[in-house]
């Protein structure tokens, strides 16, 4: 089970972070997945720290995601495959980073300026 809280660097093999993605897309580019009609990989929760205080943008983890989120989603085309991340309505999403209260139309700018292909938003609060 992949999840926020391992330290990367000691739980590699369940953590969070970029090259889990680009490793999911090399399998589902070369084992047939993308053939079987699986286009998407979502990135859920746990892959931003806060907002910038200038400019209130969503700030990818950079331990996470050394590379930034468009790089992932460049990767992730290149293989023929959909990108597509997790946001929360509220204040604060399920593990306690920022929501998109107050920053839907920013936020939304964002991740077309990511090329995000999907956004999955949850409602929890």
């Amino acid at each position: 089970m992949y999840n926020c809280k391992p330290d990367c660097d000691v739980y590699h093999d369940r953590c969070i972070y970029d090259g889990l993605f680009r490793k999911v897309a090399d399998i589902m580019s070369s084992e047939g997945y993308l053939k079987a009609g699986y286009e998407y990989i979502i990135i859920g929760d746990c892959w931003m720290t806060n907002r910038d205080p200038k400019t209130h943008r969503l700030q990818p983890n950079s331990t996470r995601f050394p590379n930034g989120i468009k790089a992932l989603a460049d990767y992730i085309h290149s293989k023929g495959l959909k990108l597509g991340i997790y946001e929360e309505l509220g204040e604060y999403t399920c593990s306690g980073y920022p929501g998109m209260k107050n920053h839907l139309e920013l936020d939304a700018k964002t991740f077309a300026e990511w090329d995000i292909d999907y956004v999955e938003v949850d409602g929890y609060t």
